[in-house]
């Protein structure tokens, strides 16, 4: 069976959180959320494009609220853009306790994806064209984020270039 590009262009993995995710404070480690946010964006990008993808930006990273040890946690992946190469993918997280069922938005983010072939060098993406107002706003969305990414890079640049490693 196969299937279309449309069928696979987003993807809602949900997680328990569980003890094993919390931090210092009691709620769940911004880093097993970033984990989480990655396998779905992953499962995206690999699904659209058919092959094995790597994470090559992840960009404005937003923690609206903690997640809570027993809840539900929803992440919801969608493709919004591509590139030449690369696949742009927006990363929403909600939790809910599973008894009400009432979620809460906590995280989102932008993550750009490539494509890999068999020897690990970057393939062209499948094209994706918007179809609806939303996904032309989500594209807009995913352009402009990019262009304030390449100027963040342009000034992260003359620091890192001054920096050396600790001996």
């Amino acid at each position: 069976m196969t299937l279309s590009p449309e069928l696979v262009r987003q993807v809602t993995l949900r997680f328990l959180a569980g003890p094993v995710d919390l931090n210092v404070h009691g709620t769940v480690h911004g880093g097993a959320v970033m984990k989480w946010m990655d396998e779905a964006g992953y499962v995206c990008a690999t699904g659209w494009s058919g092959r094995p993808c790597v994470t090559v930006y992840v960009g404005g990273i937003r923690f609206y609220k903690p997640i809570l040890v027993g809840t539900v946690v929803e992440v919801h992946a969608q493709l919004i853009y591509t590139g030449r190469t690369s696949m742009h993918v927006a990363v929403n997280v909600r939790s809910r306790d599973p008894i009400v069922r009432q979620s809460t938005p906590t995280t989102h983010c932008v993550m750009v994806f490539v494509a890999l072939d068999e020897t690990g060098t970057p393939v062209v993406a499948p094209v994706w064209t918007p179809r609806t107002d939303d996904d032309r706003v989500l594209q807009s969305y995913a352009e402009c984020l990019t262009v304030l990414g390449r100027q963040l890079e342009g000034e992260m640049r003359l620091y890192l270039d001054r920096m050396t490693p600790p001996e």
